[in-house]
């Protein structure tokens, strides 16, 4: 991993090179390596007036002389050589640089002694390293330039943009082949324009970035789904509430969200100005946590009822920047498959986190997703002030989570920094058919809240005690996982989840009778089926209904008319034969 790294920071160079090369009026921004590939920020100098030349900038189309460029370069067989500086001398040396001397203010600030910098040939850059000895090293083949990006200098709004060059780079050109045939794959599994393909859902600006509309197809998939993870949870013992989207501020300032989470909540609404009899600001709910507590504590409780398990299938609002928004995986207003659990003591909360845990793995597996990388995020141990709560919950809350990863003979690794706010967390990312992972379930350890609005029951000695309380959402935002369902499958779901599991494909117009015949008993025997009664050729019909990725479609003639048959083609395997309706159930759906 090093070698490719070090190939990757090398390459960086040599595409600047290039690029100073054709470009001679360029600056040099940042040019790190990033997951399989790298990339590098260039600006233009300005003329006396402070303006930059449009012309001279770099499109798209200069992408591939860039690359020629490079492989000129890459054959010099030009030496990588490090040297250290005085902040004089390369402040000299970059003296018509100005986002390098920005960076070696910085260096100076952070208290460095030296600056080191990198030469290879007749170009120079502020660097660290690592890099190759020398260009040979690189294969000539192995590399690509991607897209053209704007990007601000350092990430900001504020300050300048410039432009940036995305490549992705290999060993050798066979890898590189390799890594392009998985990027065609993930392509055409992209969940965007198979839900456009499966007439599932689209995102309209009239309605607003970051809001799906789900389609009548889409919407049933996403009923089936929330179906039988309602079901499951119901014979958990889990019961099931029902909260509103909106709350007064007052509700977010108790539980720490305005404090904590205010960057990812939509502004808050004044009442007032709707109704002046109303007093107090409103807010649409992030989260349903606030409410499922106010449930809990409408009511005292004694400890024979615990666990409480509560569940909603609700949906939250979080703003999210526009340019972070993508399809379903990204989005402002998503549903949560929602728990809550209040639990009565430690050995309580650790038997109810190690059910969540068995519950987590057997519904994922539902869904076929069967390797997962596992993450115990857990306080940033520099920064405890971002977090609730005090130091013995956290180390008690942390050390539950462990030994439940432990004894489940969960893989993990700790996540520092990456806890919520009130509490710790378990952090599931499952793997798809294609070897990428997406996070997918949270569990979540909260003694934080309880005592926020302090809640608490009767215990068997008649006292009153604080409960512990469990977060959890397995298939988290139904919007996320949907997406992410959408890409392992390609679209072709299995039997249980299509939306349309049969398609029958009358011939012509006289065959409908029969083919609404067929429609009948496979509802009646729960399946859910269409009939094409367009007047289009089958061929058409057959190809429109393949593109649909719909399991089963039964195209019926004239034979199949007379012998009550239907000829069937099973998707991925063509046409399979004539069979009886009442065979297909027995011998097909049953064993699916």
């Amino acid at each position: 991993m090093e070698n490719i790294n070090s190939i990757r920071h090398s390459l960086s160079h040599i595409m600047a090179m290039a690029v100073k090369k054709l470009y001679p009026k360029v600056v040099f921004g940042i040019g790190p390596t990033i997951e399989n590939g790298f990339y590098y920020d260039f600006g233009m100098q300005t003329d006396t007036h402070g303006l930059t030349n449009r012309s001279s900038q770099i499109t798209e189309a200069d992408l591939l002389k860039i690359e020629k460029e490079m492989r000129k370069i890459i054959a010099q067989n030009l030496d990588f050589v490090k040297e250290e500086k005085t902040f004089s001398e390369a402040e000299k040396i970059f003296k018509n640089e100005p986002y390098k001397l920005e960076l070696i203010h910085d260096l100076k600030q952070e208290g460095e002694k030296k600056v080191s910098i990198y030469k290879t040939g007749d170009f120079t850059d502020l660097c660290k390293g690592p890099h190759i000895k020398n260009t040979k090293e690189v294969d000539p083949e192995g590399f690509k330039l991607t897209k053209l990006a704007g990007a601000y200098w350092k990430g900001s709004e504020n300050n300048a943009q410039l432009q940036r060059i995305y490549a992705v780079a290999f060993e050798s050109k066979d890898k590189l082949d390799i890594y392009s045939k998985l990027q065609e794959e993930i392509e055409k599994r992209d969940h965007r324009l198979l839900g456009q393909q499966l007439d599932l859902f689209h995102i309209d600006d009239e309605v607003g970035p970051g809001l799906i509309l789900w389609h009548p197809k889409g919407a049933l998939l996403k009923r089936i789904i929330e179906t039988y993870v309602l079901d499951r949870y119901l014979e958990e013992g889990y019961q099931l509430l029902n909260t509103p989207h909106i709350a007064n501020l007052k509700l977010w300032q108790t539980s720490g969200h305005t404090g904590f989470y205010k960057d990812s909540m939509f502004p808050s609404f004044h009442m007032a100005e709707i109704d002046k009899e109303e007093k107090g600001d409103y807010q649409l709910k992030p989260m349903n946590c606030p409410f499922h507590i106010k449930i809990y504590k409408s009511s005292m409780r004694s400890y024979r009822e615990f666990p409480v398990r509560y569940t909603e299938l609700g949906t939250v609002y979080r703003y999210e920047k526009s340019g972070t928004l993508h399809g379903l995986v990204r989005v402002r207003g998503f549903t949560q498959d929602d728990a809550h659990i209040f639990c009565a003591g430690k050995d309580q909360l650790l038997s109810e986190v190690i059910n969540v845990v068995r519950l987590t793995k057997e519904i994922l597996t539902k869904f076929d997703f069967r390797e997962y990388e596992v993450k115990l995020s857990v306080r940033d141990p520099k920064n405890k002030s971002k977090y609730l709560g005090s130091e013995q919950g956290w180390s008690d809350a942390e050390e539950i989570l462990e030994k439940v990863l432990k004894q489940e003979k969960w893989e993990f690794t700790r996540d520092e920094g990456e806890a919520v706010f009130y509490g710790p967390k378990i952090d599931i990312k499952v793997k798809d058919e294609l070897g990428r992972t997406w996070q997918i379930s949270t569990i979540q350890v909260d003694f934080n809240l309880p005592e926020k609005f302090d809640l608490s029951f009767i215990n068997a000695k008649s006292e009153k005690e604080r409960p512990f309380m469990i977060h959890r959402a397995l298939l988290g935002s139904l919007e996320r996982f949907m997406g992410v369902l959408i890409e392992n499958y390609g679209g072709a779901f299995p039997m249980w989840l299509s939306p349309v599991q049969v398609k029958i494909l009358p011939i012509s117009d006289k065959h409908l009778d029969y083919g609404r015949e067929i429609v009948k008993e496979l509802k009646a025997s729960k399946i859910r089926v269409e009939l094409d009664e367009r007047n289009e050729t089958i061929g058409k019909k057959i190809r429109e209904a393949e593109m649909q990725k719909i399991p089963y479609i039964f195209v019926i003639g004239d034979q199949e008319v007379g012998a009550k048959t239907v000829r069937i083609r099973e998707r991925g395997k063509g046409d399979i034969g004539e069979m009886k309706i009442k065979d297909f159930l027995e011998k097909t759906i049953r064993n699916s």
